[in-house]
């Protein structure tokens, strides 16, 4: 067990421990797939296009037909799911239409912008530069192809994409059961009017939302009081992990380790020497893992990206579960760093020569929440950094 870890370091081992219990195997109907992840290579079962297609409308021919006011004849049409049986020879063309399959023989397709026809005869009206207009056999992938890895995020493009290669069914990790625990007498779910001094509980539904956009299947617990024996009572519900918030600093009321650790969660680390988000903690025990988050909502977010989207990933048998890194150039000033590795909300742009800004938050106070309805990465500090100004490139982590 790790008393203070660093943030690499707490990562890998999340990481590790979630990579141990990857969730079970299901056969799901490719119609169910998005945002599941993928435990087989999705492989193609056919040619795609199954044939040498037309990419015009206009008349399959050989190139070397093609010199201007030359007159072939018309023996066809090609249309698409209507192919033209056989072959042309020299002298002769098929007429075709886009995504029409092209008879053996024909290497180009004269668009019909270019031809004049008078019956069965068809005048090449205009230079042709080299054969084209064809999009060959294969061109987006052949029989046999892995078309989208294991590990892989399904999304409406690779949808399309194994429904091309006629995957009716895919090979997917089970979505990982997450529990939700908030705890704080001071909590009231939200649509209820807060008694007082109690807030409203802001930061759960967040916590779902982002459970079931990367992969996980939430469940939220009735909020526990500040009492170990209620906390111990809802880590009963089975689930695959439990995600704990607030409760975990050094006040009178926090209560949640103590709770975990009499149900037989054994601490992996329990802090995190990071800003925002020292309180993190993570533990496991044989059947399930669990995860602490601070109570402060900005808090929760950022270690939330940092830690629970990479034990997602993990679990469900993901590859590259941290979120990614990337530079840009930094606009405002930033002061020296503090002891701890700081993560700072910021949003990005791109300047017209496609390059990479990234302007931090004006308040890094870790309860503001209104910073997340426009931040879409993280600035890294490292700790003791020097002051970084205008125009210097600083390390970011995308938000996702």
């Amino acid at each position: 067990m790790i008393r203070m870890a660093s943030l690499d370091r707490a990562q890998t081992l999340a990481i590790e421990h979630a990579a141990r219990r990857k969730t079970p195997v299901e056969t799901i109907a490719l119609t169910r797939a998005e945002g599941r992840r993928l435990a087989q290579p999705v492989r193609a079962a056919l040619s795609q296009p199954p044939a040498s297609v037309s990419a015009m409308d206009g008349y399959a021919v050989r190139f070397l037909d093609m010199q201007p006011g030359a007159r072939l004849q018309v023996v066809g049409e090609s249309r698409a799911g209507a192919p033209f049986e056989g072959a042309i020879a020299p002298g002769q063309a098929v007429r075709v239409f886009t995504g029409a399959w092209t008879p053996a023989g024909a290497d180009h397709v004269l668009i019909q912008e270019d031809a004049q026809r008078n019956g069965d005869t068809l005048i090449v009206a205009s230079p042709q530069g080299a054969p084209g207009s064809i999009r060959r056999r294969g061109r987006d992938f052949s029989e046999g192809d892995e078309l989208i890895p294991s590990g892989f995020m399904m999304t409406p493009g690779a949808i399309a994409l194994a429904a091309a290669g006629n995957a009716a069914v895919l090979d997917v990790h089970a979505r990982p059961v997450i529990a939700v625990l908030s705890t704080g007498d001071e909590l009231t779910p939200v649509g209820r009017t807060p008694l007082r001094g109690q807030i409203i509980n802001s930061i759960a539904p967040a916590l779902c939302a982002l459970i079931e956009r990367w992969g996980g299947s939430a469940l939220e617990l009735e909020t526990a009081r500040d009492e170990e024996g209620d906390v111990r009572q809802r880590l009963s519900t089975p689930c695959d992990l439990v995600v704990s918030i607030g409760g975990a600093s050094v006040g009178d009321y926090d209560i949640v380790r103590p709770a975990f650790a009499a149900e037989g969660y054994e601490p992996i680390f329990e802090k995190v020497a990071v800003k925002p988000g020292k309180p993190t903690w993570f533990s496991a025990r044989p059947d399930r893992l669990a995860l602490g988050l601070p109570g402060n909502p900005a808090a929760a977010m950022v270690t939330a990206q940092l830690f629970l989207r990479p034990v997602i990933v993990a679990m469900t048998g993901g590859h590259e579960p941290r979120p990614p890194a990337a530079h840009a150039v930094l606009q405002g000033d930033l002061p020296a760093a503090g002891g701890r590795e700081e993560l700072l909300r910021a949003v990005m742009s791109s300047d017209a020569e496609g390059r990479l800004h990234v302007r931090p938050a004006d308040d890094q106070d870790s309860s503001l929440l209104n910073p997340f309805l426009v931040a879409d990465a993280l600035i890294r500090r490292q700790p003791g950094q020097q002051a970084a100004k205008d125009g210097d490139i600083v390390e970011i982590l995308r938000l996702l």
